[in-house]
């Protein structure tokens, strides 16, 4: 035990059906909660930190070693670090990586993220998995069993509330950063004319930004609070939809979303593919407990191939209520849920999962030279 975990004060977990659990807190001290995520990915933690998909959650890693690699500052995938807390069998405090920048520990401290480690994560995982998604609290200032399940229920959902408004940016700006030379990307730089593309930052991860560029795009991100027609002005060649956080349902831009389909061909990633599905007629649900990890397999129904694929939603678009314009592209294969679609006519495209990874596999990277030839087309 490294002599950080054994100056640490105790932590602790609580979840609204009453189940409370002891740790070490290893991060900010304090006291967060939110709805509660099991991420089954090996590696990743930092951009996993750093995704402001995660707002308003609290995420168990359910590999038991987390930390070993430190951090490394280029690779977040956004300014600041956004589940309310993180929760971990073990934290490694002594980074091995020629890159590290930083320990986690030093880091979760320095950005404010509250975060146990010594909790048994299997336990947990099990919990979510047989009774669906849960509130909870981590606290390292309240060690009352009852104080701590009284504020785990009282912990505000992410169910019917509109959270891309809160992590979109704040203004407009141009994303021009292409990966680095050695990024071992499985899809050719594109060499002929580029496209001007518009992109809604609805909690926007830097390497979309960065595979739109690869895929020939000049990229201008947008605030997820941007009109239609302020977007129109812009003269975009395509349109973007990012990820995000929380509940689809409520998010401020569908009127405006719905009032660009058709006008220019559109691609959506996760969130941005959930809010696609409601403009174009279909509804969306909240899943037990979601795809949250880095080895989800997906069929591509238009190639018969197998991707496996980095995933991080807790809803989904309702395969019974797609219309008859929109055809159903991908589907997870643990599942069976829907994993992409496209408008029949329009040039609309998205996927419920990320093409982009950061963190996990590169399977589906060739979505943006898709979209790339859909808008040449």
């Amino acid at each position: 035990m490294s002599s950080h975990e054994e100056l640490a004060p105790t932590a602790w977990l609580a979840l609204e059906n009453g189940v409370v659990l002891p740790g070490r807190a290893v991060g900010a001290r304090g006291e967060k909660g939110g709805d509660i995520v099991f991420n089954t990915a090996m590696s990743g933690y930092q951009e996993i930190l750093t995704d402001p998909s995660y707002f308003g959650q609290v995420v168990v890693m359910t590999y038991p070693l987390i930390g070993n690699y430190g951090i490394v500052a280029e690779d977040d995938e956004s300014g600041a670090a956004w589940p309310e807390a993180f929760v971990m069998k073990e934290m490694s405090s002594i980074p091995s990586n020629r890159r590290a920048t930083s320990s986690l520990p030093d880091w979760l401290a320095a950005k404010g993220v509250v975060a146990i480690d010594g909790v048994d994560t299997r336990r947990l995982t099990k919990i979510v998995r047989e009774e669906g998604c849960l509130k909870c609290v981590v606290s390292t200032v309240d060690s009352n069993p009852e104080s701590l399940v009284k504020k785990a229920k009282g912990t505000l959902s992410t169910d019917h509330r509109d959270l891309a408004r809160i992590v979109t940016c704040k203004q407009v700006y141009e994303w021009n950063h292409d990966f680095d030379p050695s990024y071992p990307a499985l899809v050719e730089r594109w060499s002929g004319p580029r496209k001007r593309c518009v992109a809604y930052d609805f909690g926007a991860k830097r390497n979309i930004m960065r595979s739109l560029v690869h895929a020939g795009f000049d990229v201008t991100v947008v605030p997820a609070t941007t009109k239609a027609s302020e977007v129109l002005a812009l003269e975009p060649d395509a349109i973007f939809l990012s990820n995000g956080p929380g509940d689809p349902a409520p998010v401020c831009a569908i009127p405006e979303i719905a009032n660009l389909v058709g006008k220019k061909p559109i691609f959506g990633i996760c969130l941005g593919h959930q809010i696609l599905g409601i403009v174009l007629g279909a509804k969306t649900h909240k899943m037990p407990f979601g795809h949250h990890g880095a080895n989800h397999p997906v069929r591509d129904l238009l190639t018969g191939r197998v991707e496996i694929t980095s995933q991080n939603h807790s809803f989904a678009v309702d395969p019974k209520t797609l219309p008859k314009e929109l055809e159903l592209t991908h589907i997870n294969l643990n599942d069976m849920t829907v994993e992409g679609i496209r408008h029949r006519t329009a040039k609309v495209m998205s996927v419920q999962y990320h093409p982009e990874a950061a963190p996990g596999p590169l399977d589906s990277a060739h979505l943006f030279s898709r979209f790339r030839e859909l808008v040449a087309n």
